[in-house]
């Protein structure tokens, strides 16, 4: 691997970090360790599918959008925040539905009154 490549891998990586703590934030703490639910393994493991496919697939997608201009380590980067906003809407939609990626501890769940 190039340095490129594993300045690219370094990118992927980040993204991965992003898209766990942003999705974390929307979910409480406590002092109990909190897990990921299946839907959450399902959530991430998704996620590095999509990374995983554009470490492969981009190099050609950029070439066939804009071949003048782009390299392998431009297409990379561009997919791989792609992918980091297009999970924005995705856990958004799981929330709307009641799909939790995060387990929340059931000692700090507030019950109405």
């Amino acid at each position: 691997m190039t340095p490129l490549d594993w300045l690219t891998a370094g990118t992927a990586l980040f993204i991965v970090g992003m898209v766990w703590l942003r999705t974390r934030m929307h979910y409480r703490r406590g002092p109990d360790r909190t897990a990921l639910t299946r839907a959450g393994r399902i959530y991430f493991a998704v996620l590095l599918g999509v990374l995983g496919l554009g470490w492969l697939v981009a190099p050609a997608a950029g070439h066939a959008l804009w071949p003048v201009a782009s390299t392998p380590t431009l297409a990379r980067v561009v997919w791989f925040l792609a992918t980091y906003y297009l999970f924005i809407p995705l856990h958004r939609a799981l929330r709307a539905r009641g799909v939790e990626v995060f387990k929340v501890p059931v000692a700090h769940v507030q019950e109405d009154a």
